[in-house]
């Protein structure tokens, strides 16, 4: 739906894709998971993965082969992470204009229930299990034509595309590129606004969602 204005978007038939690292969280929490309990053989993946040398469910494997710590520990570390104080508000603001809200999110996923929890959001991310560390894909799409995302962020789009509705995508990073390209919608900022903006992606830029409710709702 390109050019068309925030404020003129019917929410009620709106689904809204919500990322988590550097978006609801005021940082990437793999990031600085990685930063305070992994070495530093994690930035060189990190780099391959940006430049398009690997796929991003490659990359999360790779990286969580590095990261030492059991779990009370590493959710210890993720919990320092602090959350955009704007959620709250655009997510009682979205749900009471009838708009569908999901977050996705192809990190390391074991944080990111806990941190959306107070705000009931459904979750599609990826998840550890912690009794054998293995990172699991339950949201993969093997059927989508790359198939080489931890969590598919096309999929839950499409099929919202498919029942009719909008589609919003509200995003930070290289992990909401392949979205960007679907969503009706497209609230970008930092490397995704980057890359919208190199590859003629139309966006519309935010810094805080604060940005993002009042464009959606202006008073």
């Amino acid at each position: 739906m390109p050019g068309v204005h925030p404020r003129d978007l019917d929410l009620a038939r709106t689904s809204v894709f919500l990322d988590f690292d550097g978006t609801i969280s005021t940082v990437d929490v793999g990031v600085h998971v990685l930063t305070k309990a992994a070495p530093d053989e994690w930035r060189a993946i990190d780099e391959r993965f940006r430049h398009g040398v690997i796929d991003s469910r490659e990359c999360i494997l790779d990286e969580w082969d590095l990261v030492e710590g059991d779990e009370a520990t590493l959710r210890a570390i993720a919990a320092e992470v602090s959350l955009d104080p704007g959620v709250g508000l655009l997510v009682d603001a979205l749900r009471a204009a009838g708009a569908e809200l999901t977050v996705v999110s192809d990190g390391f996923g074991f944080y990111v229930q806990d941190a959306v929890r107070p705000f009931g959001l459904d979750v599609l991310t990826n998840a550890v299990d912690f009794s054998t560390r293995r990172l699991e894909f339950p949201h993969e799409d093997q059927c989508c034509p790359c198939a080489s995302c931890g969590t598919c962020k096309q999929a839950p789009i499409k099929d919202a595309q498919h029942r009719g509705q909008t589609t919003m995508l509200i995003g930070d990073g290289a992990s909401d590129r392949k979205a960007a390209l679907l969503a009706d919608v497209v609230f970008a900022k930092d490397a995704l606004a980057s890359w919208c903006g190199a590859f003629g992606v139309e966006y519309i830029p935010f810094a805080t969602l604060a940005d993002v409710h009042r464009m959606l709702f202006p008073s």
